[in-house]
């Protein structure tokens, strides 16, 4: 009787809310919007003019935190190609790359992605993320190890989370600490380690030159996530991993068509002659809808001309020595000593000050990102900024104007 009573009192208690978890966040971000504040994770585009210029809450805004590396997403070439594929083609695919999903644009994307790295293969995903969380989950299974540095992309961590690998960390840009990890691993187990050329939070570049040689020191296969240094990075705009002379070294590289390229997508390209047999067990790439032929055609056309940007490039690092020499002498913190990319991070003590000062800056038109943990290491918040080529050195000097007002305001600076 005992027993069917307390049957019945756990049959009769209320289910967990799966709902409940989300209580801290949603308090959080009530609290915020009650003190009159935008939602910094909520910003919509009412218009974008070009790649640097926007309409966001019926002002007129200089766009700065948008990734468009290269300000390609107006380019005419680029538009007129995505115009015609979407006449040819319609507006989708309506399937998997692996069943009738891939198009003659898809093709010739990665064949431009074979010609712009000189690699032999080449796999378009749906987008940045799943290329790396195809990729790895695929290379690295149970009984593999996967060595990555601490501040990793989430999608890197969710791609070795997917494969079930062994995850072994080390610190954040750290030769000594990836050798000494490295070398407490057994021998006879495959080995990937995952690196990064460009860290987005702070925008500092990884010394890949000593990290590929340790990695090959102790037999492990290396693939470099070049997501924000594309397009502006090495003699042909390939990354970091080409201006620190690694072409031969690198076996996998990771990117996407979201920041330089100026579309969606994503990608992977290699010189292992087993490459392609990826697509036969990548299980992102199999069951995932394919990109639309308007999207695949620009990023073909703009990958092909950013093999030839070489003007482009060199305004896109005069841009940011400006802006980053601008911010210094103003007295902000940024998240690297020198310009190393084409991002820029103002860091401030506390959220409050950097929600009230990047709502400063969105009041006088100017649009950053706001970053904080986890997306932040524990403890930092910053106003990101992401550079374009286009951008004018009159904006720039506007753009300075504003943080020196808006720093003052909330005491970021004297």
């Amino acid at each position: 009787m005992a027993e069917a009573d307390a049957m019945i009192a756990g049959a009769q208690a209320p289910a967990r809310d799966l709902m409940s978890k989300f209580d801290g966040l949603i308090a959080e971000r009530k609290a915020l919007l009650d003190s009159g504040v935008t939602d910094p994770f909520a910003i919509v585009m009412d218009e974008v003019r070009s790649p640097t210029q926007a309409v966001i809450k019926g002002r007129e805004t200089i766009l700065l935190g948008t990734y468009n590396y290269m300000g390609m997403t107006f380019d005419p070439d680029v538009i007129a190609a995505g115009k015609a594929a979407l006449d040819q083609f319609g507006s989708g695919t309506n399937g998997s790359r692996m069943l009738n999903g891939t198009f003659r644009d898809h093709m010739a994307a990665e064949q431009a992605l074979r010609d712009f790295y000189g690699m032999t293969g080449a796999i378009v995903f749906s987008t940045g993320y799943q290329a790396n969380l195809g990729i790895i989950s695929t290379l690295a299974g149970k009984g593999d190890y996967i060595i990555l540095d601490a501040d990793s992309h989430a999608s890197i961590y969710d791609g070795c989370a997917m494969g079930n690998a062994e995850i072994v960390r080390f610190r954040h840009n750290s030769v000594e600490d990836l050798d000494k990890r490295l070398g407490r691993l057994p021998a006879e187990p495959g080995k990937l380690v995952v690196l990064e050329g460009v860290y987005s939070m702070l925008g500092d570049i990884a010394p890949l030159k000593e990290m590929v040689a340790v990695a090959k020191k102790h037999g492990a296969m290396v693939l470099v996530d070049e997501a924000h240094s594309m397009g502006f990075f090495g003699a042909h705009g390939r990354g970091v991993y080409e201006d620190q002379g690694l072409d031969a070294d690198v076996d996998f590289i990771v990117g996407t068509f979201s920041k330089s390229v100026g579309t969606v997508g994503g990608f992977c390209v290699s010189n292992h002659p087993k490459f392609e047999a990826v697509r036969l067990a990548c299980r992102p790439y199999i069951f995932t809808a394919s990109l639309p032929p308007s999207v695949v055609a620009t990023a073909a056309m703009s990958i092909t001309k950013l093999m030839h940007a070489h003007d482009k490039r060199q305004r896109l690092w005069d841009n940011a020595r400006h802006l980053h020499g601008g911010l210094k002498a103003l007295g902000f913190r940024l998240g690297t000593e020198t310009p190393e990319s084409a991002i820029i991070a103002v860091i401030l003590p506390s959220q409050e000050e950097a929600v009230g000062m990047w709502q400063a800056l969105l009041e006088q038109g100017v649009y950053v990102n706001m970053a904080r943990p986890p997306a932040t290491p524990a403890g930092m918040f910053l106003l990101r900024c992401s550079l374009c080529a286009e951008h004018s050195r009159e904006q720039l000097d506007r753009v300075l104007g504003m943080f020196a007002a808006a720093g003052r305001a909330v005491g970021a600076i004297a």
